[in-house]
């Protein structure tokens, strides 16, 4: 048996910046991850023989600076470089449009002068809006309590600063935000635009990850979530990490066993150990047993309580209501080795174009087809795919003259009708993917060498994202602030004296941020510090 002050369960990059945090504090830390690899869905593997790339996540805007500072993530080999060019969304029709520094106005009036007109505002309306937002991600949301006392208090005042902070926004930016938390960016975008393409940049972001239209009510609230990011002190801008998403958990790795924290691998845990009501410890898959002051998990909050925490030790209502967490990305995620890059009709050849983010989605109409034939077929026939060509930016990623891709495919349903399983459905989806490329840019099914195909099934098997969820949970009203992962309990604190959430189940959400684990080390340290002093 092991004795620490802090297991995590799960070496994701949450994981680990909670853990790097601990272990600067001085607290001893102990991470335990079932895969063979720390890093959790942010690894770089090799796919083919001679091509890496990041596996799952794949591209980086929302890690926050704070973080990276904190952790001296650079120090520890992370580099991050800025796409040349931010996102490029060709049309069937030959027409395209291109975003980035200098390029975005001049682009949008090819296709509308009224839009040109328009989107710096709507830019500034979204920007100012995240600039105040930015401020709650590094701080718990207010958490509901009962009864009145120290806690009470505490939460009280926390209420108070997060009104404090929302009085920096104008009356006519509050109607905005209340725009953004509840209805559908398809409605907004339409009152805004009249190009399709500026519409679908936009509204891209509103469902990326998100299993649903665009005119869901809720969608709205997703654009905004991608408008957090920063990249070098710049905000707004998406780049790739040198070597990978791997090259940022392997720099988070490096910094919390530099601090001493401990992080052992192909050690899953089977049960969290409660006694008195309270989380001891876990055992292993392997019978081993670990005990800790504290436990704290970056895993899904779902597949936490209903798979490692005993049922006996829960109240029957929380349990029944972390059931029905919802999960569900619609994502289908493949990488694809290249012998040539792929050249675009509506526009060929080499070009900054290729280091940008290549949404296929002409429409917002395009996305409510692709979710709605998702839901009856299993898969969208016409899906909605973002293709990302890391190996222009980074020639580590695969031999010279050749290249990698991601594709990041949605619109599948979790779970498939009439009990179908993906195992039997991975390959053709897989050419539908491919062939949905090629008919953007001819010769690109050719020019694939090698690929690999992840269907949700295998992203929950592979990384225990619950039905392909990449964000460990929906971003809907009921799963956001202080109802994630549930009212009473957005502190971090679990409803069992001892056991945390650090991932992204927990407050801001998901993508790669650190800022769960960031927050999460926060109140451990906080409890522990009153646990000392006696208060």
């Amino acid at each position: 048996m092991n004795e620490t002050d802090v297991i995590i369960i799960g070496a994701g990059h949450n994981g680990l910046t909670c853990a790097a945090y601990l272990a600067m504090a001085g607290l001893r830390v102990k991470v335990v991850e079932r895969r063979k690899v720390a890093g959790g869905a942010a690894v770089t593997e090799e796919f083919c023989p001679g091509f890496r790339n990041s596996v799952a996540a794949y591209t980086v805007s929302l890690l926050n600076p704070k973080v990276v500072a904190d952790l001296r993530l650079a120090d520890h080999g992370l580099r991050i470089v800025e796409r040349r060019a931010q996102n490029f969304l060709p049309a069937p029709d030959g027409s395209y449009l291109l975003t980035g520094e200098g390029r975005t106005r001049d682009s949008v009036a090819r296709l509308s002068a009224a839009d040109a007109n328009r989107i710096d505002a709507f830019s500034r309306e979204l920007e100012a809006i995240a600039d105040v937002l930015r401020q709650f991600v590094l701080r718990a949301p207010p958490n509901l309590v009962e009864g009145f006392g120290a806690t009470a208090i505490r939460e009280a005042f926390n209420a108070l600063g997060t009104g404090n902070i929302l009085r920096k926004l104008t009356l006519e930016q509050q109607r905005s935000l209340l725009d953004l938390f509840t209805r559908s960016a398809g409605e907004m975008l339409d009152e805004r635009f009249e190009s399709d393409l500026v519409k679908a940049l936009f509204g891209f972001d509103a469902i990326v990850g998100n299993y649903a239209s665009p005119y869901a009510a809720g969608s709205a609230y997703v654009m905004l979530h991608h408008a957090f990011g920063e990249v070098n002190g710049k905000k707004g801008v998406w780049g790739h990490a040198i070597g990978g998403m791997g090259a940022i958990t392997q720099a988070m790795a490096r910094a919390a066993r530099g601090r001493g924290a401990e992080i052992e691998l192909d050690a899953g845990v089977r049960e969290v150990i409660v006694e008195n009501d309270r989380a001891v410890g876990v055992v292993l898959d392997n019978g081993q047993t670990v005990r800790a002051k504290y436990v704290a998990s970056s895993v899904n909050p779902k597949l936490l309580y209903t798979r490692l925490v005993p049922a006996q030790a829960l109240a029957p209502e929380f349990l029944e209501r972390i059931t029905r967490w919802r999960n569900g990305s619609g994502t289908f995620r493949m990488n694809v080795a290249l012998g040539a890059l792929p050249s675009f009709s509506a526009l060929p050849g080499d070009g900054d174009h290729l280091t940008a983010g290549i949404i296929l989605a002409p429409s917002l109409a395009y996305m409510d087809r692709a979710w709605q034939d998702a839901r009856t077929h299993g898969w969208s026939r016409e899906p909605v795919i973002e293709v990302l060509i890391p190996s222009t930016l980074d020639d580590t990623l695969a031999p010279a003259g050749q290249h990698v891709a991601s594709l990041f495919c949605q619109h599948v349903a979790p779970e498939l009708p009439d009990g179908q399983s993906w195992d039997d459905h991975r390959d053709e989806v897989a050419d539908l993917m491919i062939a949905t490329v090629d008919k953007y840019a001819p010769g690109f099914a050719a020019s694939v060498i090698g690929r690999q195909m992840l269907s949700p099934l295998d992203l929950e098997r592979q990384f225990g994202l619950l039905g392909g969820d990449i964000f460990h949970g929906a971003l809907t009203l009921n799963q956001l602030f202080s109802a994630r992962p549930m009212l009473g309990h957005a502190d971090y604190r679990g409803p069992l004296k001892g056991l945390y959430h650090c991932g992204s189940g927990a407050h801001p959400g998901g993508g790669v941020t650190g800022a769960p684990g960031h927050n999460a080390a926060r109140v451990i340290l906080a409890d522990h510090r009153a646990l000392f002093t006696g208060r």
